[in-house]
Formats: structure tokens, C-alpha cells, sequence
């Protein structure tokens, strides 16, 4: 198992895509218009730093948030923030600010900060804007995002499949006259190296192709394209269709299709499917370690340590991953991933971990614990073993546990 925890950031900065060693027209067919401006232009970004490193058993943390907070903080408004990133912030006098080259400096600087620390940054994530991302990885990898939404209606049905069967597979989702999504689609290009000339293949490239296939799916009803004909109209079917298609033009590493904002599936380059589901529970909790004292547990765990406690509205995201059943066109039952997921956190709505659940009776109710007493009744519920569990304690702190490092 590979444990993480995730940091949001968020910083204000300008910049300009620009080779000096190519002409306006080879910028602009790289860069488009993000080329243009003399003086550049500005984004709103987002950092997600990741972390993995064992677990403290006094603490129950494997790095204390108020200290990835302090040092990155520093960094980003030191380095970042507020600033016109190809004169203010080296290397981007000679590197081109690509959001691909931000997040692998951005990783770089940071691991220096935490050479002390027994847990290490391995990922950092830029979002750009709400289109465009892009990830770097310890291992040197970088991948590229881009999201696009669509609009359309369906019934969810395979045609393998009688109209009894169709309805007890997908119950009201399979009722004749259809109902309809807002989709998001986000478009994951296989690992590149970076590349301070730009990104392969170009910005403009990939912005065309996906629109040409969002233009093509967008305010139709999915059932009566021709393109659609004898496939079952399944999430899953649908974000492998998309791969495929994708494929052919673009190196594609893996696509997750959002149908609602807590249902998505991910199609990747290996052939699996993954359904993930997110459902959340409001629950109260202290940090606080039997095992240091008062002075102690107060200097770690600061506020989070008020004798009275304090409570959170947590964000739980399961994925299990499989094949698609070809008959179904499904790879499991949602219902099951439904009905399991929402069992497995029962017993910790409207409480207080520590004081009323037995799992944190003797250890501190911090995210890390939280997340590795849940996989098992997750397990257990959902009836096979998640391959990914995400929790969030806020819309900034993240942590996640999965069957294999990605990184």
C-alpha cells in the first residue's frame, strides 16, 4: 500500500509563452495565444504538492501539515507569487514558463525543504486554469491535462441486455425516454520529458482535437449517434470510446469522465476501467497522543488540539478498478459501489472519532489513521479491495491510499 498526503496551494503570477528561437508563426502554432502579449499574461494557479513517508506511531502523522504550510508558503511568495515568472523567477529567463516546467521546478525547489523529514515531496500538480494541468513526478515524468464539459442525454442500457435486465442492471437510469448529464472530460497525455523548447504535441494540437470531439458529443442524445451503434451506453464504455478516439491522434495516457460531480470513471492505456464514487460524513475529532504530553500534544498539534475538539465535513472518494464486463458494459454494479461505500462510514456520521469510535480510542484521529481504518471496511463493504481511497479533511488537505506507487 502507498499512503500520500496532498497540500493545495494557490498563487497569482504572469508569463508569456515565447521561444526567442522562433518565429511569431512557430509560437503561435505551439503556444496559440498565449504567445502573443509582449508583456504577458496572468493565471490564477494551484499547487498540489504530495507527500509519502512512513507514519509516526506516536504522532500518527507522517508530516505535520503546519509545516508543509510554513515552508511552501514561504517559497511560493518568495518565488512565485505576484510575479512575472520569465524575469522575476529563475530559471524562466531562459526556460519557457510552460505549466509542465512550473510544476517540475516547483518540485524541484521543494525538495530541498524538507530534507529533514523522514516523508519527501514525489508529485507536484499545476492547474493552470480549469482546462489545462500539468503534473511532475520524483521519477523525472511529466504528464499534461486537459479538461473540456459537454452536455448531452442518454439512457444508460446494453443492448446485450433485455429491457428487464437493463433496468434491474441501472434502474431509473434506464427508463425509455432518457435523462442527461453536464460531462467533464479530462485528457491525460502520456509522460513526457521536459523540455524547456515546449510541450509534444503542441498546446494548439491538442486544444483542437478535443474540441472537434467535445463538438461532436455535445447537446446530443448518446443512444442515437451512428458512431455509438451497438455499444452499451455505460460511463465506462463511454471513457473507453473516448480513449480510443483520442488515441488516434494525441498520446493519450488516460481520460476520467465525470457524469456527475461525485461519479466519475477512468479509462487508461493498460485497459482498465475505473469507477469512482465520492460520498462525505461530518464528524468531530481532537489530535491528541496519549503517548506525548500536554505541552507536547499542544506545540504539534496547535489548534487542532482544543480539549473541546473540532469537526470537519469529510470527502471520501473510493475507486475500484477491473475490466468492463462486455455484456453489461459495466464493471460493476453502482448501486454496489453506492450501497458499501455508505456502510463502510455509517457508523462515523455525527460523531466524535475519538470519543465514540473504537478505532481511535488509542491512536490519534489524524487523516493518515483515518484513512487506514476505512480501507478495510470499505473493503469489506463494497465486496472487492478499492484500488484507490482518497480523503479530504479540507478542500486543501488530502490523503490517499492506493494498492501500488504511481509516482
Amino acid at each position: 500500500m502507498y499512503l500520500t498526503l496532498s497540500k493545495r496551494f494557490e498563487f497569482s503570477a504572469s508569463h508569456r509563452l515565447y521561444n526567442p528561437k522562433w518565429s511569431a508563426e512557430q509560437n503561435a502554432a505551439v503556444f496559440g495565444e498565449e504567445s502573443g502579449g509582449a508583456f504577458g499574461h496572468g493565471h490564477n494557479y494551484t499547487a498540489h504538492l504530495v507527500f509519502h513517508g512512513p507514519i509516526d506511531s506516536d504522532t500518527g502523522m507522517m508530516l505535520n501539515i503546519a509545516t508543509i504550510k510554513s515552508r511552501l508558503s514561504t517559497l511560493l511568495d518568495s518565488r512565485y507569487d505576484h510575479k512575472y515568472l520569465n524575469e522575476d523567477t529563475l530559471p524562466f529567463h531562459r526556460t519557457i514558463p510552460t505549466a509542465e516546467n512550473i510544476a517540475s521546478q516547483i518540485l524541484h525547489e521543494s525538495e530541498s525543504l524538507f530534507v529533514d523529514e523522514s516523508a519527501r515531496p514525489v508529485v507536484c500538480r499545476i492547474e493552470e486554469s480549469a482546462e489545462t494541468s500539468a503534473i511532475s513526478y520524483a521519477s523525472g515524468k511529466i504528464e499534461r491535462q486537459f479538461s473540456t464539459w459537454f452536455s448531452a442525454a442518454r439512457q444508460t442500457m446494453s443492448p446485450q441486455l433485455s429491457d428487464a435486465e437493463n433496468s434491474a442492471m441501472y434502474g431509473i437510469s434506464a427508463a425509455p425516454l432518457g435523462h442527461g448529464h453536464l460531462y467533464q472530460l479530462l485528457v491525460t497525455l502520456a509522460p513526457q520529458t521536459s523540455d524547456s523548447e515546449g510541450i509534444t504535441p503542441s498546446e494548439s494540437t491538442c486544444y483542437r482535437t478535443i474540441v472537434a470531439l467535445k463538438q461532436e458529443f455535445d447537446h446530443t442524445n448518446l443512444n442515437h449517434l451512428p458512431q455509438l451503434k451497438g455499444l452499451a451506453i455505460t460511463t465506462e464504455c463511454l471513457a473507453r470510446y473516448f480513449y480510443d478516439r483520442l488515441r488516434l491522434d494525441l498520446p493519450v495516457s488516460r481520460v476520467r469522465l465525470w457524469e456527475t460531480p461525485d461519479f466519475s470513471v477512468e479509462y487508461d492505456h493498460a485497459g482498465r476501467v475505473s469507477m469512482c464514487l465520492s460520498r462525505s460524513f461530518h464528524a468531530a475529532h481532537r489530535l491528541h497522543s496519549s503517548k506525548l504530553s500536554d505541552s507536547a500534544n499542544r506545540e504539534l498539534y496547535g489548534k487542532c488540539n482544543n480539549p473541546k475538539g473540532h469537526g470537519h465535513t469529510y470527502t471520501v472518494e473510493v475507486t475500484a478498478t477491473g475490466a468492463i464486463d462486455e455484456r453489461t458494459g459495466a464493471l460493476m454494479s453502482l448501486e454496489q459501489l453506492i450501497d458499501g461505500t455508505v456502510k463502510a462510514i455509517a457508523p462515523w456520521r455525527y460523531k466524535h472519532l475519538d470519543a465514540e469510535i473504537k478505532d481511535f480510542a488509542s491512536k490519534p484521529s489524524t487523516g493518515e489513521n483515518i484513512l487506514l481504518a476505512l480501507y478495510p471496511r470499505l473493503h469489506e463493504g463494497i465486496g472487492i479491495a478499492p484500488s484507490r481511497v482518497r480523503l479530504w479533511e479540507t478542500a486543501n488537505n488530502r490523503f490517499c491510499l492506493r494498492t501500488k506507487s504511481s509516482v
